[in-house]
């Protein structure tokens, strides 16, 4: 052929990291703490809300485009009932499958080729591959560790913004490092994107994981309504991450161009499981801080584990992955150390460097994924504590 078969925009992206270290815990009979996902179902009444829906023939066949209309105004009334937003439901909510396709559509719809796109960086992979497919430039600003916890520099941050940028792309709680934006970071962001009049996609699919400070929209700060696209999931909420049930909010002009990529997507998606998020959207708060509590529980069990076993461990204040440094155990090779731990100690985990564009600033950086049953949490430590013999 006169030329490889994969878009040039993608030939830097192989197989995930995922793919390969799931791929080595099955082979190694390991724990698998690398890939984010629970290792048991959410609510029962959720999923027997899905079965009903199935056998009562909703969401069997195409749903609206936009989404059901009763998960797109379960949506809207819990943005107000937490946080104060006011969304239309027939204007200002999309439903996607899942987060990665809300983050594909507003990318693709919101960039033109050559704009620039601001992310923090480590970020989660799938940003890199989508800002690559709708043309645009990535331009990293990296969280550091500082005092136990990855922190944002402001400042380099708004060195960040050139002519050309157009658009910021956050997460918070943000995945890997577990930082959540404060108020003081979050006004700053604010002011920066309205002085430039720059868009911002906020992927906040973590945002009922937040173990110390609170979640604070960046949606709700003067001027960021009619400039920012929100993103949200059922997944990592209501431990469904396989029914793929995410949305974007938003203002009109904004959600209308997500929708306009979105259809040429996947058109539409999970049917029947939009009616059982629907009901999830509207669980009591006891849930809510019920999964929060649990999985404050679980990050201490680990996080205790990996630092009795040596690690430097950087405790996060949301999401369910913690972050750790390998250089006291010896190493500073992340890859390396991730792709021997399986046959050492019986553990997956996830390399760092995979979501930076500064492959050196992760190198000794490794992620662990808590998002699992207490026993299994237990069993990991207790393995990783082979590492204090090599």
């Amino acid at each position: 052929m006169g030329r490889p078969p994969l878009n040039r925009r993608l030939a830097e992206f192989g197989t995930t990291i995922f793919a390969e270290m799931s791929a080595l815990a099955l082979s190694t009979g390991s724990i698998n703490l690398g890939q984010g996902f629970p290792d048991t179902d959410g609510p029962e009444e959720i999923r027997e809300a899905a079965v009903r829906a199935l056998r009562e023939g909703k969401g069997n066949q195409y749903p609206p485009g936009p989404g059901i209309p009763e998960l797109r105004t379960a949506v809207a009334d819990h943005q107000r009932e937490r946080y104060g937003l006011s969304w239309d439901p027939d204007r200002e909510v999309l439903v996607t499958a899942g987060a990665t396709e809300a983050i594909a559509a507003a990318l693709l719809a919101l960039l033109e080729p050559g704009d620039e796109v601001i992310a923090l960086e480590p970020y989660y992979d799938s940003y890199a591959a989508c800002i690559a497919m709708a043309g645009g430039t990535r331009v990293p600003v990296t969280l550091r560790p500082d005092g136990g916890a990855y922190r944002l520099d402001l400042d380099e941050l708004r060195a960040a913004v050139t002519g050309r940028t157009r658009l910021l792309l956050l997460n918070t709680p943000h995945n890997p490092t577990g930082t959540v934006l404060g108020r003081e970071e979050l006004t700053a962001i604010a002011e920066l994107a309205c002085e430039h009049d720059l868009l911002v996609v906020t992927d906040e699919v973590y945002e009922h994981l937040v173990f110390d400070g609170e979640h604070l929209p960046l949606a709700a700060f003067p001027g960021m309504r009619e400039r920012t696209v929100t993103i949200g999931s059922a997944g990592k909420t209501f431990s469904f991450t396989g029914w793929k049930v995410g949305w974007v909010t938003g203002p009109p002009e904004l959600v209308t161009a997500v929708r306009s990529a979105k259809q040429y997507l996947t058109y539409v998606s999970a049917g029947p499981f939009q009616y059982a998020v629907a009901e999830a959207l509207r669980l009591p708060r006891s849930y809510f801080d019920g999964l929060r509590d649990d999985l404050r529980a679980k990050r201490d069990l680990l996080g205790d584990g990996l630092a009795k076993a040596g690690f430097t461990v950087y405790r996060p204040a949301g999401t369910y992955f913690i972050t750790t440094d390998i250089r006291p155990l010896g190493f500073d090779d992340g890859f390396a150390f991730c792709r021997a731990l399986p046959e050492r100690c019986g553990v997956v985990a996830i390399p760092n460097a995979v979501f930076y564009d500064h492959r050196e600033e992760g190198a000794p950086f490794v992620r662990f994924a808590f998002c699992k049953r207490t026993e299994v949490l237990a069993e990991a430590a207790e393995r990783l504590g082979c590492l204090r013999e090599v």
